[in-house]
């Protein structure tokens, strides 16, 4: 069995989270120092869910209280379908600006999105201006801004583009379920298929215990997460622009070097192009994200030393 300092379970921190009939969870981890009156709001991306990003949460606490909410139709939540609405981003950055007004009202707060997650953040902003005026700062964890952002060649993209639409067509997207996303076929994708097998390199290089115990929580993102409500918003970030309107407030963004999704440097020039402010963190890693296992100590790394220093800097 491969041997990890066990970090504190995330259930006591979990409660039920209802927004505009639509049931969820949200994760709530009080800051470490009583009095301690800083709020963080942490965004997930796509394949997600609370527990997934257990081991980052415990890190951004060393900046006060964070609070990570389930978006609809992600990490187990009902979909905006329930309600006859779809999953544009739109519709989800309504949603979250919904969620700040009621949990925070005149607190202010700093936020971190996460991927997709920072994509919703922006175009939240850009939609609500005045909320700007309580948040901070903006942390982008390998986010992105555009489509051009990606490191896909024009074929490929036109791959994507194509076979997305072609499952969101009505009785594909079940028989998509049903063929694509069973156990069989998701192991077979994972150790073949060009993006995917990135994830599962150094989880085998750690074990078969860690390469299983990676591939099972995969396949159970898989299942949590609503299949509509994840391809419809792949079609929507593979057409993204969100340079379309400014946001007057700084951004961080942290990067990766080994990124196989994004191109660092044009998610800089979108990224300047938005926020009235930009500062950089490029970190030496080999990956987009921590494994979907990473616990707290592996998770450290996605905040690098210079953003520490910068979140200590603004409280003193």
């Amino acid at each position: 069995m491969v041997k990890q300092t066990k970090d504190p379970d995330p259930a006591p921190y979990i409660e039920p989270l209802n927004m505009n009939g639509l049931r969820g969870r949200m994760l709530r981890l009080p800051a470490a120092k009583v009095g301690d009156k800083r709020e963080v709001l942490i965004v997930y991306g796509h394949h997600a869910k609370l527990e997934r990003w257990w081991g980052l949460i415990q890190n951004f606490n060393a900046f006060g209280t964070v609070t990570m909410p389930d978006l609809p139709g992600f990490g187990g939540m009902d979909s905006f379908y329930k309600i006859g609405k779809k999953p544009t981003i739109d519709n989800l950055a309504d949603y979250l600006a919904a969620f700040i007004k009621l949990r925070y009202k005149r607190r202010r707060i700093r936020i971190a999105g996460i991927s997709f997650g920072f994509v919703i953040v922006t175009r939240m902003l850009q939609r609500y201006p005045e909320l700007t005026k309580k948040v901070d700062v903006v942390v982008s964890c390998i986010g992105f801004a555009h489509s051009d952002d990606f490191t896909f060649t024009k074929r490929r993209m036109l791959f994507y583009r194509t076979a997305v639409s072609m499952a969101l067509i009505p009785g594909i997207t079940g028989l998509f379920k049903l063929v694509g996303l069973n156990s069989f076929t998701l192991r077979y994708a994972y150790t073949h298929t060009h993006n995917a097998r990135h994830k599962f390199e150094a989880a085998a290089a750690d074990g078969l215990d860690m390469f299983n115990a990676v591939m099972e929580t995969e396949l159970e993102l898989w299942q949590i997460n609503d299949l509509r409500t994840h391809l419809f918003t792949t079609k929507e970030f593979l057409h993204l622009d969100n340079c379309k309107k400014q946001v007057k407030i700084p951004v961080w963004h942290i990067a990766t070097k080994g990124d196989y999704y994004f191109n660092s440097y044009r998610v800089e020039q979108h990224l300047r192009v938005i926020y009235s402010d930009f500062r950089g963190a490029e970190l030496d890693l080999q990956t987009h994200a921590p494994s979907v296992v990473a616990t707290k100590k592996e998770s450290a790394a996605f905040i690098p030393p210079k953003v520490r220093r910068w979140f200590n800097q603004q409280d003193n």
